[in-house]
């Protein structure tokens, strides 16, 4: 790294119980900070009220403390930059979105997602959002008269978007074609992932972002949306993600490899760790009893 005083985070999001995959990340995101004798601050990204519950939350200082993962700044230590939680912190994500409504970067779209599938051929982005076709970008166009809006950032297309990681190595995206206008404000009038990351990495003084190789096409987004805002982008490290036997990336929803119920069947922290060689064996020994529970 070449920046002094580094900064990295934990941003989990308390919506169901971490797993396996995030304990990899996140262990990851803690040795790069101890490798630099740096801190660790913890986020919660509690902007989908629909789905955050009091119990994962509970559940996700429990978790992240039985994996061994310390932070020196939180929502329950405190800290100089705080809140750390993000629904503590709408006034700056608004404050954000009207500079970027001044600066025309964002319009609203009145698009529901039957009238964007209608009007592409199947155009995805890189990681698999359909791209959207622009239609709102002309106000005579718009559809949906009387709908909640979103509002979109508006990519240049045909730009390329470079950026070194410091797992994958170089990065290249074109604007308009392995990602298109991506929205920033919900109609429900919450910010999104995109724009509220930005904001608070940036506001935290974020210097490395550790993360799923998945969310490498939103680092262009978000390298974007850093120049709009006029704010220092931080340096990133992509995780590889994993898999359960099926071949299809951990989610919340594969609940027999929550950190809980490994925990629950003996596992240790220290034998997750960040052993990629063990995590296989548990993915594959997943894998073997889902077959065996579904066999006649």
């Amino acid at each position: 790294m070449n920046r002094a005083g580094y900064r990295g985070r934990l941003a989990p999001s308390p919506t169901g119980y971490l797993h396996l995959g995030h304990a990899r990340t996140f262990g990851m995101a803690q040795l790069r900070a101890r490798a630099q004798g740096g801190t660790l601050i913890l986020r919660s990204e509690d902007l989908d009220a629909a789905r955050v519950r009091a119990e994962f939350v509970t559940a996700m200082y429990e978790d992240l403390r039985w994996f061994g993962l310390e932070w020196s700044e939180g929502p329950d230590v405190g800290g100089p930059l705080g809140p750390y939680a993000q629904s503590g912190r709408m006034d700056r994500y608004r404050a954000a979105w009207e500079q970027l409504r001044a600066g025309n970067f964002i319009y609203p779209c009145t698009c529901s997602r039957k009238d964007i599938q209608a009007a592409i051929t199947a155009p995805h982005a890189a990681d698999d959002e359909v791209l959207y076709p622009g239609t709102c970008r002309n106000p005579a166009a718009a559809t949906g008269a009387g709908r909640p809006a979103n509002w979109r950032f508006r990519v240049p297309d045909g730009e390329v978007v470079n950026f070194v990681d410091h797992h994958f190595g170089g990065q290249t995206f074109t604007a308009g074609r392995d990602f298109g206008d991506f929205v920033v404000w919900r109609g429900d009038d919450v910010p999104a992932y995109q724009l509220a990351c930005v904001v608070d990495d940036a506001a935290m003084r974020i210097t490395e972002v550790v993360r799923g190789a998945d969310l490498l096409v939103s680092t262009a987004r978000q390298l974007l949306l850093y120049r709009a805002l006029g704010l220092p982008p931080p340096e990133f490290y992509h995780c590889e993600l994993l898999c359960d036997g099926h071949g299809v990336r951990l989610a919340k929803r594969h609940d027999a490899l929550s950190l809980r119920a490994l925990r629950e069947q003996g596992i240790s922290a220290e034998e997750l760790g960040v052993n990629t060689s063990h995590h296989k064996a548990i993915l594959q020994s997943f894998a073997h009893s889902r077959k065996s529970s579904m066999s006649p």
